[in-house]
């Protein structure tokens, strides 16, 4: 099975070179497990970084990206697959559809967003794929902890809080995800979203 793996990230680089560093070997380490990356179509910022290195370690590249953002987002023309759709809600439903795991990279409110779309998805039953965070740098750290808390308070259950893969490591983050994925038996349904 080739695994294919969405990864949601930044539309800009960050402030910190770990950050693009992170992201080439993360599309690095897809392309070398000969993986497939699915993403947001975009050239810039870590988008860019994770595309241009999976392709650049032979993986297949597919790219999802809404006619109004091929310009702010700067649509990626050299990927395997480029799929221009109208809405930010058939762009993130067709990633996942076309996706066995989700990976966030650090970003900002849209990585957030999706990440927490696919992660509650999974919660109410509509996939059961794995869906992890490669904590760059402490990134994560402070959203980490709020988690925690609400685990500690009762808002997110133990299964809930247990779901989400966390790891600062590439291989070891994608051997995690790869075997969850693996185990991952329930069919898909995003008919009810």
């Amino acid at each position: 099975m080739t695994l294919s793996v969405c990864v949601y990230c930044g539309s800009r680089a960050g402030d910190d070179a770990v950050f693009e560093q992170a992201a080439r070997r993360l599309g690095e380490a897809l392309g070398g497990r000969g993986a497939q990356l699915v993403y947001g179509g975009g050239c810039v910022g870590l988008m860019g970084v994770v595309a241009d290195a999976t392709l650049a370690a032979g993986g297949r590249v597919v790219g999802v990206i809404p006619q109004a953002l091929m310009l702010r987002e700067v649509g990626h023309r050299g990927l395997s697959e480029l799929h221009v759709v109208q809405t930010m809600h058939e762009r993130k439903r067709l990633m996942a559809e076309r996706a066995d795991a989700f990976v966030a990279l650090p970003g900002g409110i849209g990585t957030l967003e999706e990440l927490y779309e696919v992660w509650s998805w999974q919660q109410l039953g509509y996939h059961d794929k794995p869906v992890a965070l490669l904590n760059v740098d402490g990134y994560y750290d402070a959203l980490l902890q709020f988690m925690a808390t609400g685990h500690r308070r009762g808002f997110v259950t133990d299964a809930q809080h247990a779901a989400l893969i966390v790891d600062d490591d590439v291989q070891r983050l994608l051997d995690r995800v790869g075997l969850a994925a693996v185990r991952a038996t329930a069919p898909d349904d995003y008919s009810r979203i």
